[in-house]
């Protein structure tokens, strides 16, 4: 039987079997006793997943009366790490020296109880355990966050070497197709082969965006004649985020058109890569007016990424034009919470697919 508080959260001690023989002593720590005399019922107050303040102050288990429970009882205690802080005494109304080495054997046990336990002797005790498990949870919490700082450096050292070494190794292999497509954007239009602009990258931070040039020399100053022709829902009037893009074009030339299909404008952003702007894999590097929109604590959690040539929201929505601006910076949140060396990998492995676009956008 288990008599459980009515709000979970009020201070108990837990007791397995009958109290009656050190009631004295637990009613002077001034919190209630609850007594289970079955599995079901250490369960019900002892879930495994509980919360630190869910849990009672200690656990006094009556050996006398539950001798087949404790076993089950000390297995299950130990399969969690927060039942495991809890305090733990055993009770026996008689115990020599054979005894007590055996149960302290059993490991787990912080105390053993007698009919002769005083409350100062139990209660010097128990402060002993909760000062030594505190410590030992303090420096559980100390291992994890050192090993999670070490993957997290290991994992950004591996991307850097990555981006460095693949980017400098595409420059060079494609460097005799990085001079013909020059020469092709030279021809066709007057203006630079390069489109240089600025661009918001990690943690809001303003550099030089390198693109092949795919649009007519003076396109920047058309924005607001093709406004209406933009291809996300307009939010500037809720002061939501600002996108813009235009399914075909117009500014787009002919020599730009297949270069965005086949994203081979997109070559001289290896040079931002090698830099340390960008990195292989990332959030889209926004326009500052874009980056402006997006200031808010609902949004600003895309620039904990990097910026990147490719990235989640490019191989899975890439020239779709169905796409909405909550779904494209979701996306981008989504990448910069898992953002780490192997998930970028599997996005790598993806890329190949996306990068023949099926919208002329």
């Amino acid at each position: 039987m288990v008599t459980l508080p009515a709000a979970t959260s009020v201070f108990f001690n837990l007791s397995i079997g009958r109290s009656d023989a050190y009631d004295h002593i637990l009613y002077k720590t001034d919190a209630l006793i609850i007594t289970t005399d079955d599995f079901t019922g250490i369960k019900r107050v002892l879930p495994s997943k509980a919360r630190s303040a869910d849990l009672p102050g200690c656990i006094v288990f009556n050996l006398d009366e539950q001798p087949g429970l404790f076993k089950p009882f000390m297995d299950y205690v130990r399969q969690s790490s927060a039942l495991s802080a809890v305090p733990m005494f055993v009770y026996k109304n008689t115990l020599d020296k054979a005894g007590r080495d055996k149960l302290a054997a059993t490991g787990g046990i912080d105390g053993i109880l007698t009919a002769a336990t005083t409350y100062e002797s139990f209660n010097a005790i128990l402060q002993f355990a909760r000062k030594i498990k505190q410590l030992a949870a303090a420096e559980e919490a100390r291992k994890r966050e050192y090993i999670r700082d070490s993957l997290q450096v290991s994992s950004k050292v591996a991307k850097r070497a990555f981006d460095i070494c693949v980017s400098s190794g595409l420059l060079l292999a494609l460097s005799p197709l990085f001079l013909l497509v020059a020469a092709a954007v030279r021809l066709e239009s007057k203006g630079s082969i390069f489109y240089v602009a600025p661009r918001a990258g990690k943690r809001y931070q303003v550099f030089s965006f390198y693109k092949f040039r795919t649009m007519v020399a003076d396109a920047d100053k058309r924005v607001k004649d093709l406004e209406h022709l933009n291809q996300y829902d307009k939010k500037d009037e809720n002061n939501g985020p600002v996108f813009f893009k235009l399914n075909n074009d117009p500014r787009v030339t002919k020599i730009g058109a297949f270069l965005r299909k086949t994203s081979l404008d997109e070559i001289p952003q290896l040079i931002n890569v090698l830099k340390g702007d960008m990195s292989l894999v990332g959030n889209r590097p926004l326009p500052l007016y874009e980056a402006a929109s997006l200031t808010t604590d609902k949004y600003a959690e895309r620039f904990i990424a990097p910026a990147g040539i490719t990235g989640l929201w490019q191989v899975k929505k890439r020239g779709k034009k169905d796409m909405s601006v909550d779904e494209r910076i979701g996306l981008d949140i989504d990448y910069a919470k898992k953002n780490s060396f192997f998930y970028d990998m599997r996005i790598l492995a993806n890329t190949p697919g996306a990068l023949i676009q099926k919208e002329n956008v």
